[in-house]
Formats: structure tokens, sequence, C-alpha cells
């Protein structure tokens, strides 16, 4: 198993990069979040990898955060998602915005992810609720919020997170700033929210 590489990023051709290991040149795929928090070329990365053997290929994913690793190994569990999907659900979405979007059970937004169906989409809530619950007791996830950047004002991490989902800034604020102020945690008001936007 290939659990780690660290070398010298060489090429970037999305979702390919090859990175020179001690003269050795590896494949790398990577999603999208991933590329995006790359050096440019020509300086030292070090990506988490998941490395698939099929019979006919063999093939290295990278991944900039062990979180997003766990993700992408839970996703490729689910019926009909395969490395490819999982990587462009991984591009579309952040760790925990997916994680946000199954436990709210919003299709809704996953069917935006590019070859995501509403089938799909419905598929990815049931199977990865379940999933995503037994990992996080299993602590396979460091972030063990819903919102990955903890922020000291739950309300302004809730509106962040809503803004992550796809609404804008300033409806965010607006339902935000409804909300009962003695809701003392990020998830509470997240929650309240969407049921508020939903009706």
């Amino acid at each position: 198993m290939i659990g780690r590489i660290v070398g010298t990023l060489i090429e970037k051709s999305p979702p390919e990069l090859l990175v020179d290991v001690n003269g050795v040149g590896y494949e790398v795929m990577a999603s999208m979040s991933t590329i995006y928090e790359l050096p440019p070329v020509g300086q030292n990365v070090m990506l988490h990898t998941h490395f698939q053997v099929k019979e006919d290929s063999q093939s290295l994913f990278g991944f900039a955060t062990k979180d997003e690793r766990a993700l992408f190994k839970i996703l490729i569990k689910v019926n009909g998602i395969g490395p490819k999907m999982a990587l462009s659900v991984l591009s579309s979405m952040s760790t925990s915005e997916l994680i946000l979007a199954v436990q709210e059970s919003q299709v809704d937004s996953l069917v935006k992810i590019p070859g995501v169906g509403k089938r799909t989409a419905e598929r990815l809530v049931v199977e990865l609720r379940d999933k995503l619950g037994t990992a996080a007791k299993q602590d396979l996830f460091t972030e063990r919020a819903v919102v990955a950047q903890v922020q000291t004002d739950p309300r302004q991490e809730a509106e962040a997170a809503l803004v992550a989902l796809g609404y804008k800034p300033q409806e965010a604020a607006r339902v935000i700033a409804k909300l009962p102020k003695d809701s003392s945690d990020s998830e509470t008001l997240i929650k309240a929210a969407l049921k508020s936007m939903l009706k």
C-alpha cells in the first residue's frame, strides 16, 4: 500500500498530477479541492494517498487531508459510485459541505454535482448517512464538527455553512439574524435556518 507521498510537483493537468519522488514520477489523480490547495509546479508537496488495484489497472489517488481521503474511501463503497464519480463529488463539495448535505438530506445540493442525478443523490443520502455516522464514531474524521472551520461565533459559522451550500450571503445573514439568540451551537442554527428556508 502507498499511504503517503512526498516529492516535487512536476505537472498539474487536472484531475491528474505528476509528483517526482526521488527520481520516480508518480501519476496521481486528485479532486479539484486538493488541486486548489497545492503549491505551484516545482515546489514540494505531501499527499495522503489511496492505492487502488484492479485486474486491468493500478491507480493512485491523492488528497490534501486525511479527512478527504477517508470520505473518498466511503464514497467508493456506495453502490454505483466509482473513483471518478467520487472525485467529482469531492471537487464540487468540501468534506464538511458534503457531510452537512447528507445529514440534512439536501438532495437538491447533491444533484448540482456533475454526473449526479436525483436517484444517485438520494442513494448518497441514504447510504452515506449510516456510513458517516460509523466513521465519526471510529474517529476516521479529524474534523468532528459538521462544519470544518471552527469559528468562535456559532452564528458566523452557521452563516458560512449556508453560503457554502449555495445561499447568498445576504440571505444567509438575514435568516440567521431571525433565529433565537439563545441558540448556542452552529449545528442547531444551521438546522433551524435550513428548515426556515425550505418552508
